[in-house]
């Protein structure tokens, strides 16, 4: 299968194929790091893998940034408006008042059968090729180490394949999976992850756990494995349902998990649920690093794989990344699925540089007073987006929650007295929280009427800044953004000495010329750069802590964190690429790269 993928991103001009000779080690992932942020993204075949450590060469290439653009999920997923159709038909199916509606019905439901997964007897061409017992070495596959503070190298779109205890629930996720040696590989299942709740099963019994790993194959799997769908749901029944065939299953060789039977590898082997390994730091989706935790780890029993494999693997940090485009298909389809919890949900957005589960815009239709902050609830109640830290609605007559116009739109209606600040479950790479996978949800009502009355002074920037400054030499940059708004928003890089609540007590006198203030470290931050001052706090703040409410002004403290804020997790560092590579790439005219646009991403 992995050959016809090829073939059909060639077909259409949606692969790059880079020969020269390329480092596993931070030099891959790099390129395609760069590469998934260009205007016209594409996938990349890397045909001349080595290991340089390790003084190794692969035969097998490596192919990247698969979901590169709407084109490619349209390629892999098919048509993501239909899909979601179909599924709110199926929903909305009513019982048939005559002959035709019972035979339209019936042809709905036979087609139905495609969804399931069908087992096959015999061995796949994922097994063409089956290493066992010490002959199953994972370094003899072309892992990558994605940053040079990952722990190791790490397996990035791996499809783990669980089975309950009793076998009467099947779970395809998509974890990261740490290479601790030959014959070891970290298991980073979350608390919340279906794998985790099999895991405790078998650690009752006292039994270890079958697991087996897919690399490779129709780009759906990677797809499916990523997709919120309920607890005890097998996301290949996801496949079916697209595909409009089965999706088509071997067992491994040696334990009882069924796999795709066209996956380019299988990782097979078992769980001890006794013990534990330390797992990490990662360089996550987040943009940050996730921390060192303790995990499940498997012990490989077999690797199997076709005659003429290739390596799938995905790179992820700072936005934009390919899980952008996996991400809107993911939205548009779930669609309907949410409708059934928030009926008067029109649209949602989940924006990727707030990396999804830290931000999302909803339009309902408003009906009552509370109606936002009711759907709020029930959002927060809702699979993964239980995990979602800032959600924002709009009313009906919103713009497109896409377009540059919803912005101006919602800081038209923003109030103080429409905020709803709980606390709840959140996802567990969350770094800003006070405990782990513990912390604040910020729901922001925007359904109101216009408000007309600005009820402030606006200064110019340099005028601000100066008598911000003339309080407080800690206040190095400003710079307003919507001015011409309700609520115009004042963002201020510090060098942060202090816990931020002095300061913002300290600029109190100045607040008849400030509706919202935000503030973030000057190190690492550009001012000038919205879009990933956007990701910066959503990322970087906790709405129980760091939201300050004042008759008219907000403030919102998005610096780092750390004792001064009585903070007492350790706080994690950005993920950048390391310079030296980056520049070693240049120099080869592998990546072409200029100043601006590694100051946009935050390259560097």
């Amino acid at each position: 299968m992995q050959n016809k993928i090829i073939e059909l991103l060639k077909k259409n001009n949606l692969l790059k194929i880079i020969d020269q000779e390329l480092d596993i080690y931070l030099e891959i992932p790099h390129i395609a790091y760069i590469e998934v942020k260009q205007k016209n993204s594409k996938a990349l075949l890397f045909t001349n893998t080595v290991d340089k450590k390790n003084n190794k060469k692969f035969k097998e290439p490596v192919l990247m940034n698969i979901f590169c653009s709407p084109k490619a999920v349209e390629l892999f997923i098919g048509d993501i408006e239909n899909i979601a159709s179909e599924i709110q038909g199926l929903l909305k199916m009513k019982p048939p008042k005559d002959f035709m509606g019972k035979l339209s019905m019936a042809t709905d439901l036979f087609n139905l059968k495609n969804i399931f997964p069908k087992r096959l007897n015999g061995r796949g061409e994922s097994q063409e090729i089956i290493k066992l017992g010490k002959d199953a070495k994972l370094s003899d596959l072309p892992i990558l180490t994605t940053w040079e503070q990952d722990g190791g190298p790490f397996i990035t779109m791996g499809q783990v394949y669980t089975t309950s205890l009793d076998g009467s629930m099947h779970n395809l996720g998509m974890y990261r999976l740490q290479v601790y040696d030959d014959y070891t590989l970290g298991m980073h299942w979350q608390i919340h992850k279906d794998s985790n709740h099999f895991f405790h099963e078998y650690k009752k019994a006292g039994k270890k756990m079958p697991v087996s790993i897919g690399i490779g194959g129709d780009p759906m799997y990677i797809w499916c494995g990523q997709a919120p769908l309920p607890i005890g749901v097998f996301e290949l029944l996801l496949y079916g349902f697209a595909k409009k065939e089965p999706a088509k299953l071997v067992k491994s060789i040696t334990n009882n998990i069924y796999v795709p039977h066209d996956v380019d590898y299988v990782i097979e082997g078992f769980v001890d649920v006794q013990n534990l390994k330390i797992e990490g730091p990662f360089g996550d989706h987040t943009g940050y690093y996730t921390l060192e935790e303790e995990y499940p780890y498997l012990e490989v029993s077999a690797i199997t794989q076709k005659k003429n494999p290739v390596f799938a693997a995905t790179v992820v940090g700072k936005p934009l990344l390919e899980d952008k485009y996996m991400g809107y298909a993911t939205e548009r389809i779930f669609l309907p699925l949410l409708k059934t919890t928030a009926p008067d949900l029109i649209d949602y957005y989940m924006p990727e540089n707030g990396v999804f589960h830290n931000l999302i815009l909803a339009k309902i239709k408003t009906l009552y007073p509370g109606h936002a902050q009711q759907v709020m609830h029930a959002f927060w109640g809702v699979g993964q987006m239980s995990f979602v830290k800032h959600a924002i609605f709009v009313n009906q007559d919103a713009p497109e929650l896409e377009s540059k116009e919803i912005i101006p739109y919602i800081l038209n209606r923003f109030h103080i007295d429409n905020l709803l600040i709980t606390k709840g479950v959140v996802d567990a790479l969350d770094h800003s929280s006070p405990k782990f996978a513990m912390g604040g949800k910020l729901g922001v009502d925007c359904t109101d009427d216009k408000i007309e009355d600005l009820n402030i002074t606006i200064l110019d920037d340099d005028n601000l800044l100066s008598k911000m400054q003339n309080i407080s030499s800690e206040i190095k940059e400003l710079k307003q953004y919507y001015k011409d708004t309700s609520n115009p928003i004042v963002v201020i890089g510090v060098e942060k000495i202090r816990n931020q609540k002095s300061l913002i007590d300290e600029l109190k006198p100045l607040f008849n010329h400030i509706k919202i203030l935000v503030i973030v470290d000057i190190k690492n931050n550009s001012l000038d750069n919205p879009y990933m001052l956007v990701w910066r706090v959503v990322n970087n703040i906790d709405s129980n802590r760091d939201i300050y409410l004042f008759d008219n002004t907000v403030a919102v403290d998005a610096t780092n964190k750390n004792i001064l804020d009585n903070f007492k997790r350790r706080w994690p560092d950005d993920v950048v690429c390391t310079k030296e590579v980056i520049g070693s790439l240049k120099e080869k005219n592998i990546i072409d790269i200029d100043d601006d646009f590694i100051k946009r991403w935050g390259i560097l």
